[in-house]
């Protein structure tokens, strides 16, 4: 753009913001500062298309960790686990079961 105003405060290295004082946009932070320039600056916006494809989520892909934990459906010994505070944060927190082969779910409290 032509325009010679940097878009990080000099004094705080804040990101400036643009804010409109009489007829022109001026470039402002949050300490204070005010960028001097006598320009009037034009913003506009640019809008990128995405141009990639949406990709299929791999059902195998377990982000969870695995442990030894008997499934109360199919009895397969292997489940994914994870923690959750359900309830006063002076307890403890429930542990939440997800079995392996079945996908059956159940919950444990400490």
């Amino acid at each position: 753009m032509g325009c010679s105003v940097k878009m990080f405060c000099p004094k705080c290295s804040s990101l400036l913001l643009p804010r409109k004082e009489k007829n022109k946009t001026i470039f402002v932070c949050s300490c204070g500062y005010k960028s001097k320039s006598k320009d009037n600056i034009k913003l506009r916006e640019v809008i990128k298309k995405n141009k990639r494809k949406a990709e299929p989520v791999n059902e195998d892909y377990h982000p969870l960790p695995l442990t030894d934990a008997e499934c109360p459906k199919c009895k397969h010994k292997k489940a994914f686990y994870w923690l959750v505070q359900t309830r006063a944060s002076d307890e403890a927190e429930t542990k939440f079961y997800k079995c392996e082969k079945c996908k059956h779910i159940w919950r444990e409290y400490g």
